[in-house]
């Protein structure tokens, strides 16, 4: 995104003298698109908030980058400029391409970013970054910058984005060389941490619930106001995931690294809520087993009823009054015996990054070194499952590559 945008500012500007060049370290680019969404792409979320994003810089200047490019305008972009319809799914609120494949959706990037002029070099690994001479004059022609390659080459360029990705699935290529660079450069980096990932179990007590999905609601004690988020989990066979488990995983991941006591998590496992389960356990008949699998799982169910010892086959005249309560408990506050979790091999993103403060909110442009921007996962904000993290990836390459386009000689951000 940053690199069709640059290009586009380029051709705007009638500099026909100017590159936009993109090195990318892969092969083919685009890694994280043709894994997301289980191969069909979650490019954008159907609504924005921007509360739900996490970030230890200022949760206001978080908020003027990811709305700088708004929901419908990106919308906009993917279905008229890159010629990609996008359909909602009701019962998720995600919008992906109606073809529903990752492939085309990195394709068609790519092949706008060609249109618009940018040359794009694959199986290029950048090591390294030399910022220009302390006190030389820099103006829009002249190559200040050094990027050093792997095999001892080095480009030299007047600017330079750095989209590197962050920690998070390093088969992609993002295995924190950007995080490496921003720091050398004298970036602050916030401690990073995955973020969005499975959570393990050791033993894993539910090891035989492994397949077993449904919709849940989960909460995490948080201060004054808990967490809560809402949405799918999955019973895998080291633990738990799905997006309700990994939208809440940071304070887990968060909790463990600090050494702090472990983080609880509560599981409601339908939409009921305890006053509303202690009367249909009360009123209903038939089985408690039969009761509960018609609400949820019956390996679940089963698994539930024996957890707290009732009779599976207990009716509402002989379910005993402690036991009810007991069960009502685990249905609608079940603690979560996770142990650790999958770190960044498995992580959707990367918590923390480089300091929000340290860029310029409008252009992404640091505020350490002129002629340099940075954009996506590399800074310090992430997003729930849902698409979140492909809109402030796009939003921000958007930024940083028309401000890289327009850049020109003048003082430094304040």
């Amino acid at each position: 995104m940053a690199a069709i945008f640059a290009a586009r500012g380029v051709a705007a500007a009638g500099a026909p003298h100017r590159r936009v060049l993109l090195l990318e370290r892969t092969r083919d680019g685009g890694r994280k698109i043709l894994m997301s969404g289980g191969g069909r792409c979650n490019v954008l979320p159907s609504e924005l908030d921007p509360t739900g994003f996490v970030t230890a810089s200022s949760p206001n200047t978080m908020k003027k980058i990811l709305l700088s490019w708004p929901l419908r305008e990106q919308r906009r972009f993917f279905e008229e400029d890159l010629g990609m319809p996008l359909a909602l799914e009701e019962e998720t609120g995600k919008l992906f391409p109606v073809s529903n494949r990752s492939k085309d959706v990195r394709d068609r990037l790519r092949a706008l970013a060609e249109q618009a002029g940018a040359e794009m070099r694959f199986d290029c690994d950048v090591v390294g970054l030399d910022p220009p001479v302390a006190g030389a004059p820099a103006s829009q022609e002249e190559a200040a910058w050094r990027v050093r390659l792997a095999n001892g080459a080095f480009m030299a360029a007047s600017r330079v984005i750095l989209a590197t990705g962050g920690l998070s699935v390093p088969a992609t290529g993002s295995d924190g060389t950007g995080l490496r660079i921003a720091r050398q450069l004298g970036h602050e980096v916030q401690d990073t941490y995955p973020a969005l990932t499975p959570l393990t179990a050791q033993p894993h007590r539910h090891a035989a619930l492994s397949g077993v999905s449904l919709p849940v609601t989960v909460e995490a004690p948080q201060g004054k106001r808990p967490f809560v988020t809402r949405g799918g989990f999955l019973f895998t066979h080291k633990g738990y995931s799905g997006p309700a488990v990994l939208n809440v995983s940071h304070l887990a991941v968060l909790a463990r690294h600090a050494g702090d006591s472990r983080q609880e998590i509560f599981v409601r496992w339908t939409s009921l809520t305890n006053d509303e389960w202690d009367r249909t356990l009360r009123d209903e008949e038939g089985t408690v087993l039969a009761v509960l699998r018609a609400r949820m799982p019956a390996r679940l169910a089963e698994t539930l009823l024996d957890e707290v010892g009732v009779d599976p086959s207990a009716t509402r005249a002989t379910l005993r009054r402690e036991d009810r309560r007991r069960l009502v408990d685990r249905l609608t506050r079940y603690p979560l015996p996770w142990t650790s979790d999958e770190g960044y091999s498995k992580a959707e993103v990367t918590g923390g990054g480089v300091a929000l403060d340290e860029v310029d909110p409008r252009t992404l442009e640091s505020r350490l070194h002129r002629g340099l921007f940075l954009c996506g996962e590399i800074l310090d904000a992430f997003g729930p499952i849902g698409g979140y993290n492909f809109a402030w990836a796009w939003a921000t390459g958007r930024a940083a590559g028309l401000a890289a386009a327009a850049f020109a000689d003048k003082p430094a951000a304040p």
